[in-house]
C-alpha cells in the first residue's frame, strides 16, 4: 500500500484502458473488482492459488466493455476478499484496503477496493459484485451509494461464479447522478423520470440494527417524507440466514468445488466458510429453494411498481479492524440476515449514505420490486438532489 492508495488495488502495476467510445460516461473513470475479467490481465480472485491457475483473460467481462465502450477510462483492478466470500473486506494474502472515512475500521467486503478507491476519490466509479452484500456492506461503512440489480438484468459474462443463484454486478458511486449514468450503461438503457413512490419501511429490520444505530436509521428514514411500517421476516428472522448460507453454501460447490479439491490456502477467516459449505446436505437444497420462492412471491406482492421498501444496510457502522470471534458472529449473522431479502428474492436495491454514527458512514438500503431498477434510480437520484450525502 503507499500513501495515496489506500490499499485498494491489486499488487503490481496499475492496469489503465481509455476509453473505447463516447457516451453518457465521457469524462469518468472507474475501477474493477478482480473477480472481473479485464482482456489481458489475470482475473486473481483475491486468492494466490486461483491466481496460479489462471490465464490471462482474452477479453473482457461485458460489463467492463459496456463502461469503455460508455466513454470511461478504467484505471485499475481492485482488491477482493478472497472469491467474495467474506463481508469484512479483509485479505490475509494482499493486505485489508484502508477505510477513507474511518481508517481505523473494516472497508467492507468483499468488494473493498472498488468501494475504497471511489471513497478515497481516486476514481468516479467502481465495478464489484454483491452475492449476500458484497457491494451494500463496503457503500455503508464507506459513505457511498451503492446498488445491486434485480438479479439477471446485468450480463455476468467474464466473471468469476460464486453463487450464480444470487450474483450480480453491482456498482460504487459517491454521487448519485454518476450511479444513474453508470448503471444505465450497464443495464443498457435510459433514465427514467421521477415520479411518486409509496414507501414501506421493514420495521422488523430496523430492530436487527445495533441498538445504537437504530436512532439515525430512523431519522434517516424519516427525512424521505411518511413510511408504512410493515414486517418483512414474520417472526421467522433466523430463517432468512439459514436459507440463504444453505442454498449460498450449495451453489458455491457447485461453482468452486474442482477448484476446493486441489486444497487451496485460504485466509484464516475465510476458510471455515468454505469448509462449512463442504459440509453441507444437498438432500435439503428442494426444501429451502421452495421457501426462497415463496418469499419471493411475498416480497414481489408486497412491492409492485411505485413502491418501495426501506431498511437498514447493515447492522451498525464498520466494525473495527480485523474483527474476531463473537463479534464477528454477531455481526455475520445480523448483516446476511438484512441483506439476504434482495439476495433471495432478486431484488434491487440501493445503500443511500443518509446517516452517520461517530462521525462514520451508517447506510439506509432502499429496495424496489423485480426489474424496477429505472425507476429505483430515479428516486434514489431525487433523494440526492434534496438530501445531499
Amino acid at each position: 500500500m503507499t500513501v495515496t492508495d489506500f490499499g485498494a488495488f491489486i499488487p503490481g502495476p496499475w492496469t489503465e484502458i481509455p476509453p473505447l467510445g463516447s457516451g453518457a460516461l465521457d469524462g469518468l473513470t472507474f475501477v474493477v473488482k478482480d473477480l472481473i475479467d479485464v482482456a489481458g490481465t489475470i482475473t486473481g480472485g483475491g486468492n494466490p492459488d486461483w491466481h496460479g491457475q489462471q490465464q490471462p483473460a482474452e477479453t473482457s467481462a461485458v460489463v467492463v466493455e459496456r463502461f469503455l465502450r460508455a466513454g470511461a477510462a478504467m484505471v485499475g483492478k481492485t482488491v477482493t476478499d478472497e472469491l467474495a466470500f467474506s463481508l469484512e473486506g479483509e485479505n490475509e494474502h494482499y493486505g485489508t484496503p484502508v477505510n477513507p472515512r474511518c481508517p481505523d475500521r473494516l472497508p467492507g467486503g468483499s468488494s473493498s477496493g472498488s468501494a475504497v478507491a471511489v471513497a478515497a476519490g481516486l476514481v468516479d466509479l467502481g465495478l464489484g459484485t454483491d452475492t449476500g452484500g458484497s457491494v451494500r456492506v463496503p457503500a455503508s461503512f464507506c459513505g457511498l451509494y451503492g446498488w445491486r440489480p434485480t438479479h439477471g438484468r446485468v450480463p455476468m459474462t467474464g466473471i468469476i461464479p460464486f453463487a450464480p443463484s444470487f450474483d450480480t454486478v453491482g456498482l460504487f458511486a459517491r454521487d448519485a447522478t454518476h450511479l444513474m449514468a453508470g448503471a444505465c450503461a450497464l443495464l443498457q438503457t435510459r433514465p427514467a423520470e421521477k415520479r411518486p413512490v409509496r414507501l414501506l419501511l421493514a420495521a422488523d429490520a430496523f430492530a436487527l440494527a445495533d441498538p445504537e444505530a437504530q436512532a439515525p436509521l430512523r431519522e434517516a428514514a424519516a427525512r424521505l417524507g411518511g413510511a408504512t411500517k410493515v414486517e418483512i421476516y414474520g417472526g421467522r428472522t433466523p430463517e432468512y440466514f439459514e436459507a440463504y448460507t444453505t442454498l449460498q453454501g450449495l451453489d458455491v460447490m457447485r461453482s468452486l468445488g474442482v477448484f476446493l479439491e486441489s486444497n487451496p490456502r485460504f485466509g484464516a477467516t475465510i476458510a471455515p466458510r468454505f469448509e462449512g459449505a463442504r459440509a453441507l446436505d444437498p438432500v435439503v437444497e428442494p426444501q429451502w429453494r421452495a421457501w426462497r420462492r415463496e418469499l419471493a412471491g411475498r416480497m414481489h406482492a408486497l412491492l409492485p411498481p411505485a413502491t418501495m421498501l426501506l431498511l437498514p444496510t447493515t447492522p451498525g457502522i464498520a466494525p473495527l479492524r480485523f474483527l474476531r470471534d463473537a463479534h464477528a458472529e454477531r455481526f455475520y449473522q445480523a448483516a446476511l440476515t438484512l441483506c439476504s431479502v434482495a439476495g433471495l428474492a432478486g431484488l434491487p436495491v440501493v445503500n443511500l449514505p443518509l446517516a452517520t454514527l461517530d462521525g462514520c458512514p451508517l447506510g439506509l438500503s432502499v429496495l424496489a420490486g423485480p426489474g424496477e431498477d429505472e425507476a429505483l434510480l430515479a428516486f434514489v437520484t431525487s433523494i440526492a438532489a434534496a438530501f445531499p450525502a
